[in-house]
């Protein structure tokens, strides 16, 4: 089962967080930190390490900004999820360029947190809705032109469900495939890409504007 930190100062935010997710039999391990210092420092001890890491982004100390770097240089392979009040686009673009697998509101109900920490360990990019018409639009407007990879429109579809941030289960229901047939179309995607996963895939896909808007 994977395990689970959460990076909150908001002391009261911190402990619901932290109930709502250790009641869930598919979490193990959650642990809270006031800051992200305090988390990295407890690093090199902690065995086994998080799988994913739950942090705000207006912090004491290191922001999460910079804590998502600071983690990714440690845990490259650790989803790193933002959880915090601020939807304005400055936060939502340096989060992701910071290498964030996800962005997400503290007015998500917990089941919803819970989901989409599911979706980021299995390889998607979990965004509240708003946050991701943000970063569409964001990345339209710098490359208005979307480049053609030369996909095909399953492809295409599978994409556009990925960038949604659903995981490869989920694709593969949403557009009733078999497992088999969802890895080929996502290797197929990375192949065109020239990526090695699916949140690549996706960071492409914003960048470059290959989704149609």
């Amino acid at each position: 089962m994977p395990h689970v930190w959460i990076v909150e100062d908001n002391a009261a935010f911190r402990r619901a967080a932290t109930r709502a997710l250790s009641s869930r039999s598919t979490f193990c391990g959650v642990r809270a930190f006031e800051r992200c210092e305090d988390a990295l420092e407890a690093l090199p001890t902690a065995d086994p390490k998080p799988e994913v890491i739950l942090l705000d982004v207006g912090l004491p100390g290191m922001d999460g900004l910079q804590g998502i770097r600071e983690f990714k240089a440690v845990l490259p392979d650790a989803a790193m999820l933002v959880l915090t009040v601020f939807e304005d686009d400055d936060k939502i673009f340096r989060a992701i360029c910071a290498g964030a697998s996800g962005y997400l509101l503290k007015s998500e109900p917990m089941n919803r947190v819970a989901e989409a920490i599911e979706q980021a360990l299995a390889g998607g990019s979990p965004m509240n809705p708003r946050v991701a018409r943000r970063v569409l639009e964001m990345f339209s407007k710098l490359n208005p032109q979307g480049k053609d990879y030369g996909l095909t429109e399953r492809e295409t579809a599978v994409l556009e469900l990925m960038v949604e941030g659903l995981g490869k289960k989920q694709i593969a229901d949403r557009l009733d495939l078999n497992q088999h047939t969802t890895d080929y179309v996502m290797r197929c995607i990375y192949k065109k890409l020239h990526v090695n996963g699916m949140t690549a895939a996706v960071s492409m896909a914003l960048k470059e504007g290959i989704i149609a808007r």
